[in-house]
């Protein structure tokens, strides 16, 4: 039922195949005015709703991405596949950064009423996304999932945040 509601709703735009872009930037592009356009489609309530469920069921995540098609709150291993074939990004770049960011940081300007247009995108895009893809393949470390992977860590409910 769930995918259902956000194939007829929300994803109702999401359903056609990406269109491939000629430069890592442009299919970046893409993606993020893909989750823009998902997003302004449902009301804060659904959409912080969606990613709480998706938080407690991965699969649902998995399902609705794969049965409504790519919302743009993830980056298709392919989009990084094709960036690395043309030299654009390093090899063992991670996703972390965009699906980490992309969707967290639209979904609080919906929240809070702010504008999201095509500067704001690209911006975004330029100044944010792509220099963290880069740098994520010199990471010493294993980056996480990002939140809108589908696929996150989850604190344990029992024990408290400890304090840094």
């Amino acid at each position: 039922m769930v995918i259902a509601a956000v194939k007829a709703g929300p994803a109702q735009h999401s359903t056609s195949p990406l269109p491939q872009g000629a430069t890592l930037r442009e299919d970046l592009l893409i993606l993020v005015r893909r989750l823009e356009r998902t997003m302004t489609a449902a009301d804060i309530g659904t959409a912080l709703m969606l990613l709480q469920a998706g938080l407690k069921d991965p699969e649902l995540c998995d399902a609705i991405e794969s049965s409504a098609g790519p919302t743009g709150a993830r980056l298709p291993q392919a989009v990084i596949d094709a960036a690395v074939a043309r030299g654009e990004l390093p090899t063992g770049a991670s996703p972390f950064a965009f699906d980490e960011v992309v969707g967290s940081v639209l979904l609080l300007r919906h929240a809070n009423g702010l504008a999201v247009d095509d500067a704001y995108l690209s911006a975004l895009v330029d100044t944010v996304i792509i220099p963290a893809l880069v740098a994520s393949a010199n990471s010493v470390t294993t980056l996480p999932a990002g939140l809108f992977s589908g696929h996150p860590e989850t604190r344990p409910t029992n024990q408290p945040q400890e304090d840094s």
